[in-house]
């Protein structure tokens, strides 16, 4: 039986790769943040009794250093973070220590005390800001240029894990994830936002929608089909980084016209701008490039853009109306 130790086990990602790995036979290890409210520390994993879920915080080198030193994993998934790129350019510091600097602790925390540990780094395509390739597309060539303090922690982390596997032949890969949502995706989320907001609006609990820029274009998947591609990562035979895409860009206000379309309604009779939701630099345009995943790890999404928020809305709706 296998060990893996899912930092931030309690996310959104955290809590569907631990249902597929314990599917896959797994046993499986958390960390968990301590919040000042107990739901918010394990409410995606209640029902998961095989979880053992313990607290850490990956900024404390002394409970990181001793639950890496403890559990002995086969495998160390990395999603813990500061996970709101918006609000990084209001904690930039916090930031970039937790997205950033942690990294360095938990790589040297595996070298030390869990040498045979495999490490799988949560990425992002924010690393990309606005950069991107002639054919419309970004991938690892792509010039990594970041528009917040959050892509630029990321990138950090990126080249730290890449130094580590190169200076001391780790298995250390990272994964660029494109944007991935799931009803379990945090409400602050534009994706999230949206759905949620045009549900209330539907059910006459409110009555308008305020974003940000509304042509911002996203590469959208769901986050069931992106953990298997973490747990693909992890199996190769050797250790390198990938690209994790649905290979389609839609923008903000797409995703709102799709959205109340589907509660019968028409998204400008809704939704208005307001500034306060704006980036200070905004990032554009994303679009992966997810052809060497699919090609050599035969990794396919189950999911389209469409059947994402049809599910997004059903959870919303089901959940509002109680």
């Amino acid at each position: 039986m296998k060990k893996a130790l899912i930092l931030g086990i309690n996310g959104q990602d955290g809590s569907y790769l631990s249902e597929y790995l314990l599917k896959l036979g797994y046993e499986v290890y958390g960390s968990l943040r301590r919040h000042s409210v107990a739901e918010n520390q394990n409410s995606r994993i209640l029902d998961l009794d095989d979880v053992k879920a313990y607290y850490c915080d990956i900024n404390d080198q002394i409970s990181l250093f001793d639950l890496i030193k403890n559990v002995q994993a086969d495998e160390i998934y990395n999603l813990a973070a500061m996970s709101h790129v918006r609000i990084s350019f209001d904690i930039p510091d916090y930031t970039l220590q937790t997205n950033g600097a942690a990294v360095l602790n938990l790589l040297e925390a595996a070298k030390k005390y869990s040498p045979h540990s495999k490490i799988y780094q949560a990425s992002s395509s924010e690393m990309f800001g606005n950069s991107v390739d002639k054919d419309g597309y970004q991938r690892l060539t792509t010039p990594m240029i970041p528009a917040s303090p959050y892509g630029c922690a990321k990138v950090l982390a990126y080249n730290l894990v890449k130094h580590y596997r190169t200076a001391y032949k780790k298995f250390y890969c990272n994964g660029i994830l494109f944007n991935h949502e799931s009803p379990r995706r945090g409400s602050n989320f534009v994706t999230s936002k949206v759905v949620k907001t045009a549900v209330e609006i539907k059910l006459g609990l409110k009555k308008k929608l305020e974003l940000g820029n509304l042509d911002s274009s996203r590469d959208w998947g769901h986050s069931k089909d992106y953990v298997k591609a973490m747990h693909l990562i992890m199996q190769h035979k050797e250790a390198r980084d990938w690209t994790v895409a649905t290979g389609e860009t839609r923008s903000v206000r797409q995703l709102c016209e799709l959205t109340f379309k589907i509660l019968g309604l028409n998204y400008e009779d809704f939704v208005v701008q307001n500034n306060i939701y704006l980036r200070p630099d905004e990032i554009k345009y994303l679009k992966g490039d997810s052809t060497e995943i699919r090609e050599i790890l035969k990794w396919k999404p189950e999911y389209n853009f469409e059947k994402l928020i049809n599910e997004m809305v059903e959870f919303w709706l089901s959940k509002l109306r109680q």
